[in-house]
């Protein structure tokens, strides 16, 4: 059996063995519900409440700023409707980009639907949002910007703080960042960022699936969007997820413990894949911008090629990688955000995301190397894409 290497850390991480070994009390012998008074119950509650204290510190913020979620898809989904519902008296108008997160654009549909209006801003070919256009579409009734800190196809880094200042300068609206994909991969401190509100998700940095956090500013209104129990200080109702919450923190302590050394692995990883596809395979073309981009991230479109025929060559290979496009309802969708980028549709087919992670090789981008382009001519002479 051939051994799986890994390049899909952009859509999950391994979890980190110091991570289980934290969460494990949590699991077992420390498995109280924070809501019960007595000792088992109070034990969960320092817990997270030590958890909360790290994230914090992590972001720069206060404690009592941090919300903690299911993940990312939650917290982007808390923050729209949110800040909408709750701050509708101000104005009922939302700017977002045409290359967020499906959690992000489905929210501001939903917005849509519920009477808001929602002006989604273009970008250019690299993928980045221009702060001029930003100013331009400001409104004295826009009450959110929502605009992602790195995007998860092409591995664009926006220009947060430069938004940020366009946004202050000409608007009362609050500011919304998802930070998932770049929490633990570059610096995501509020205070230097200037947003107003932040999600992340745990599982994108070697922590477990199924939490994650919502930091939101004090002063910003928010209303709740789980309702029942007083959790959270009222704004987010559920029994907590101790071990997740305790996972999380760690998680976090440990990517900014290692993230000099990570940036550097990942970086001269990343710079590998990237010099080694554009220069030995014909037609191929990176995606997103060739600097400001994630330290981990590798994004091509590959001339003449379907991404998910691709993918099934690298998996049968034993490589696991992503691509931008889907199959829906038998029939083959190209992303949206290579759309957005502004190539046709027949070009936006071929995308594939090669994500390295803290535990691949040298070794393992050079066999991804000379295997990945005898796939590409392979499948370019059995299934040639045409415009057609």
């Amino acid at each position: 059996m051939v051994s799986m290497v890994y390049l899909d850390h952009s859509a999950t991480t391994p979890l980190d063995p110091e991570v289980l070994q934290a969460m494990m009390p949590y699991l077992t012998d420390e498995f109280g519900n924070a809501s019960s008074v007595y000792g088992l119950g109070q034990r969960a509650r320092q817990a997270i409440d030590q958890a909360r204290d790290e994230v914090a510190a992590y972001y720069g913020v206060a404690a009592k700023e941090v919300i903690f979620t299911s993940g990312g898809t939650e917290g982007d989904n808390f923050a729209l409707q949110g800040i909408a519902q709750r701050n509708a008296d101000r104005g009922r108008h939302v700017i977002t980009s045409t290359i967020e997160h499906d959690a992000v654009l489905r929210s501001a549909e939903a917005l849509e639907q519920a009477g808001f209006e929602v002006t989604r801003l273009p970008v250019d070919r690299t993928g980045v949002v221009d702060p001029a256009q930003l100013g331009r579409a400001l409104r004295p009734d826009t009450i959110l910007v929502s605009i992602m800190h790195a995007n998860n196809e092409i591995g664009t880094i926006e220009p947060i703080r430069e938004l940020v200042a366009v946004t202050r300068e000409r608007s009362s609206a609050y500011f919304h960042t998802d930070a998932v994909q770049s929490t633990g991969k570059i610096p995501t401190r509020i205070d230097e960022l200037g947003v107003d509100l932040l999600s992340m998700s745990a599982h994108k940095l070697h922590g477990p699936k199924g939490v994650g956090c919502l930091v939101v500013r004090s002063g910003v209104r928010l209303l709740p969007q789980m309702l029942g129990g007083g959790h959270e200080r009222n704004r987010r109702a559920g029994t907590e997820n101790v071990a997740g919450i305790v996972g999380l923190a760690k998680a976090i302590g440990i990517a900014q413990r290692d993230m000099a050394k990570n940036t550097a692995h990942l970086t001269a990883l990343r710079d590998r894949l990237i010099v080694g596809v554009l220069g030995r395979i014909p037609g191929a073309e990176l995606t997103g911008h060739p600097v400001n981009r994630l330290p981990h991230h590798a994004s091509f479109l590959f001339e003449g090629v379907e991404g998910e025929s691709l993918l099934l060559q690298l998996d049968m290979d034993g490589f696991a990688a992503s691509s931008g496009s889907a199959c829906t309802s038998g029939s083959l969708e190209p992303s949206h955000v290579i759309l957005a980028l502004g190539y046709p549709r027949e070009r936006a087919l071929g995308s594939l995301r090669l994500s390295v992670g803290k535990g691949n090789t040298e070794s393992e981008i050079e066999l991804v190397l000379d295997r990945l382009p005898g796939m590409v001519a392979r499948l370019r002479a059995m299934t040639p894409i045409s415009a057609a």
